[in-house]
């Protein structure tokens, strides 16, 4: 996997002040989608243990509030198989963390309700997420006024909530 930028002190992409992992690899191409140039696979630098560590050094300050994962796509096969032990050492050595995740796919029971990016592990690795953020950019839907999300069709979902309950549960309406 690639990825396209890491923001260290971001706080446009979730609550406090995070670090962002931006990620290559989109086949959604939403009209006028923030980020066209994380498309392409092949964008930006490859994803290594050193920058895991990277990320990691900088999740580790008491200010940070957590992890984002973005991109492109975080929810595209191959980013999603690169990202699971990622995410499932974030949570292991900084378990006091929130990770959210933004994604173009649209989640449901559990998992994601698109077939083509559905793997054996995609519940698992939606299950370590506290906020995921689903559904297409469309630019007939956009309105400024929306937190954490472009369009008004995109849901910010409060994830243990929503499994817990086996329904979709807002963490923002």
């Amino acid at each position: 996997m690639n990825y396209a930028e890491i923001k260290k002190t971001d706080i446009a992409n979730g609550e406090g002040v995070r670090v962002s992992l931006f990620v290559s690899g989109c086949r959604r191409h939403c009209k006028n989608c923030f980020n066209q140039i994380a498309w392409d696979f092949g964008y930006g630098k490859p994803f290594t243990e050193e920058v895991e560590e990277e990320i990691i050094t900088a999740l580790s300050p008491y200010y940070i509030a957590g992890l984002t994962l973005l991109g492109g796509d975080p929810m595209e096969p191959e980013n999603q198989r690169a990202l699971l032990p990622f995410v499932k050492k974030v949570r292991a050595r900084l378990p006091e963390k929130d990770i959210w995740c933004f994604t173009g796919y649209t989640y449901s029971g559990g998992t994601l309700a698109e077939e083509q990016v559905r793997l054996p592990e995609t519940s698992e690795f939606i299950s370590l997420f506290d906020v995921l953020v689903d559904g297409r950019f469309v630019e007939e839907l956009k309105d400024i006024r929306l937190k954490f999300r472009g369009s008004s069709n995109q849901r910010v979902i409060d994830v243990p909530k929503s499994l817990q309950t086996g329904q979709v549960v807002l963490y923002l309406s």
